[in-house]
């Protein structure tokens, strides 16, 4: 699933759709494209409509991923089961049993014992699900002591809520499924679900003891970027890993007095200048990083400059940003796409720059 909008990730989603938001270089959809390969999922088909011809662009047919991979372009949305409807019935002619996962969160869920699971419980519909300390931003699952689903919750309040598991957006599901969804607009939460567990139907939730973050906030961003690099998240990181939580890319060019420390990622062809610091960062392929800049805590996207003695605290830059000399860029902030911050200019903590903004 790869339609929506990603607005809670805006401005970055204001020029790219969330499934093409990078983590550690390499976009979320990317990420789960490989996680349906390990596990024997190659033919796959995405529905789109934000910025299609980004997805479209950079992956094709999914030749180079080892996968087959078409698509569904939804000119008007068609609502999550509405959308799945339409790849499985008109695009890909499904007749068996068939997994739907969301392109834009990131997880390494053994898909595997999931569909074990699936078919053991002889299941017309599994959920995955995942246990979070605060559900009061998710759809809770209720399930009984057979892992039947019994009920649902949406965004209750942390007192309301009868469950710690939410719905984490990866399903198996028999073909059967597809005639109980009408054509158009269809919601898997709000109208398949209930009627699901109404009709007393084989309603199953997976609990997951494997990661998973909806990558739904600037901190969750940056969190699942240090959560790859650490380890605590099972994904690809490219590059030459040269330390515990090091890697650097091909054809760079650092300089011996720079100084990484804690979890550092450094795109393919980047420069880095004298003396600069970078701790706990992502820095996208072909960035250049000045003499005497200071990143710390921060996810800077391909093709950006940052100048002289800049300053960059745990914040997002996009792609083709350029931060002149001396700029400031303070804590909890967000530069969209093709972003200038003129010289000796400080951002205050929390901005927020939409694409092509000149500060």
């Amino acid at each position: 699933m790869a339609a929506g909008y990603g607005t809670r990730l805006e401005p970055l989603t204001l020029a790219v759709p969330k499934p093409m938001v990078p983590i550690v270089n390499l976009p979320t959809m990317q990420h789960n494209i490989e996680l349906l390969k390990r596990h024997g999922f190659r033919e796959i088909t995405a529905n789109i409509h934000y910025h299609p011809e980004q997805i479209e662009n950079y992956f094709g047919d999914g030749h180079w991923l080892g996968v087959n991979l078409s698509y569904s372009y939804e000119k008007e949305l068609l609502g999550t089961a509405g959308g799945v409807r339409r790849m499985a019935v008109d695009i890909a002619d499904i007749k068996e049993t068939f997994l739907v996962m969301s392109s834009d969160a990131l997880t390494d869920i053994n898909l595997k014992r999931l569909v074990d699971f699936h078919r053991k419980k002889k299941a017309l519909l599994t959920i995955s699900l995942a246990r979070m300390d605060d559900v009061t931003q998710f759809g809770v699952v209720i399930t009984d002591q057979a892992n039947r689903v019994t009920g649902f919750q949406e965004k209750p309040s942390q007192e309301e809520a009868k469950s710690d598991l939410v719905n984490a957006g990866v399903y198996v599901i028999e073909p059967e499924v597809l005639k109980m969804m009408p054509k158009g607009f269809y919601d898997f939460g709000k109208e398949l679900f209930p009627r699901l567990v109404a009709e007393k139907a084989a309603l199953f939730g997976y609990p997951m003891v494997e990661y998973w973050s909806d990558v739904g906030c600037l901190d969750k961003y940056i969190a699942s970027c240090y959560d790859a690099m650490k380890g605590a998240l099972q994904i690809r990181v490219p590059g030459r890993r040269v330390s515990r939580s090091t890697w650097i890319g091909a054809r760079e060019k650092i300089d011996r007095s720079a100084r990484f420390e804690g979890s550092v990622v450094i795109g393919d062809r980047c420069k880095i200048g004298k003396d600069v610091y970078i701790r706990d960062a992502v820095i996208g392929d072909k960035c250049t990083i000045s003499d005497n800049a200071i990143i710390t805590g921060s996810v800077i996207w391909s093709d950006s400059i940052i100048g002289k003695a800049v300053q960059v605290e745990r914040s997002v830059i996009g792609n083709w940003c350029h931060l002149e000399e001396g700029a400031r860029i303070a804590e909890g902030s967000i530069l969209s796409n093709r972003c200038i911050v003129r010289k000796g200019a400080n951002l205050p903590q929390h901005s927020r720059l939409q694409p092509n903004s000149i500060i």
